[in-house]
């Protein structure tokens, strides 16, 4: 059962404490820091920017991409969350500090997947997508040299098959691959095709009680738009979702809160009164 915070109150909800500011509902952000291949500053730098531009707390999810040939998922979680159990006594209580990661690919190392999620305490865990079994990342393809409804057919049965398995606490940026599909190469794609497995999708997340992330990264790319768009992200309450965080999925830290104005927006929108964080992996709402 999800706990809920009206923003502006503090509210005490059993063994959890939420401060919100008053008039600030920009709350949390998922981002990634050094600890990502791909990040570019520290989580204590991202802490920082963070408070100066006004957010009460920060969940930082570092990618692990965990079918990569050199991935050391030992070294990767015990660096990371030595780091953010530092940032936590540091910014507390002026800003929350959640401990986040995103695992991409887990639904091919089953295993692995369930060894980091048992052994490491993470808040807040993200499941994601980035390349099919034995491919490389979506964003490095040439799509002139593939099927893209092939392609993209096999990548919605790989999202299908994680939502059923279901761990993670949110399901990353569904329309993935359309960063670099459509707004990158410019090839139209008609997504109706897919309606029937994003719809399982979203009934497998609704089942084991999962969140949606509206990321707001590609309002910011050429696409000018959230992954996924307001219409799939309406769907989703049409048909039960209950839970929806919203991320701007940052790599540097001035833009920790890019985009989160537009994302709450488009949850509400979208029918949705609250958006969700998690700590512990317990869902926490807080009203839009």
């Amino acid at each position: 059962m999800a706990s809920t915070v009206k923003t502006g109150s503090a509210c005490r909800n059993a063994d959890l404490f939420w401060l919100i500011r008053p008039g600030n509902v920009r709350r949390f952000r998922r981002i990634n820091s050094l600890h990502s291949f791909d990040g570019n500053d520290s989580c204590e730098t991202l802490c920082v920017s963070a408070l100066e531009q006004g957010a009460a707390g920060i969940a930082i999810t570092d990618h692990c991409d965990i079918d990569g040939k050199d991935m050391d998922i030992d070294r990767l979680c015990t660096n990371q969350l030595n780091e953010l159990a530092e940032c936590v006594n540091k910014f507390s209580p002026k800003l929350e500090v959640l401990k986040g990661i995103e695992i991409g690919q887990g639904i091919y190392r089953k295993k692995e997947t369930e060894y980091l999620l048992n052994k490491y305490p993470y808040d807040f865990v993200l499941g994601s997508l980035h390349n099919l079994e034995n491919m490389e990342d979506f964003y490095f393809l040439n799509y002139k040299d593939y099927d893209v409804y092939e392609l993209l057919g096999r990548y919605f049965d790989g999202l299908l098959e994680l939502s059923e398995w279901g761990t993670f606490d949110s399901l990353a940026h569904l329309t993935y691959p359309l960063r670099y599909i459509i707004a990158r190469d410019k090839i139209n794609v008609d997504l109706s095709r897919f309606d029937e497995v994003i719809d399982s999708i979203f009934e497998a997340l609704i089942k084991n009680d999962k969140a949606l992330e509206i990321n707001t990264s590609g309002l910011f790319m050429e696409m000018k738009d959230t992954l996924p768009n307001v219409s799939y992200v309406k769907r989703f309450k049409e048909l039960g979702g209950k839970y929806i965080t919203v991320g701007s999925d940052s790599h540097y830290a001035d833009k920790v809160l890019r985009g989160i104005e537009t994302g709450y927006g488009l949850a509400r929108a979208a029918g949705f009164d609250s958006v969700t964080i998690f700590k512990e992996h317990n869902p926490i709402l807080i009203k839009i």
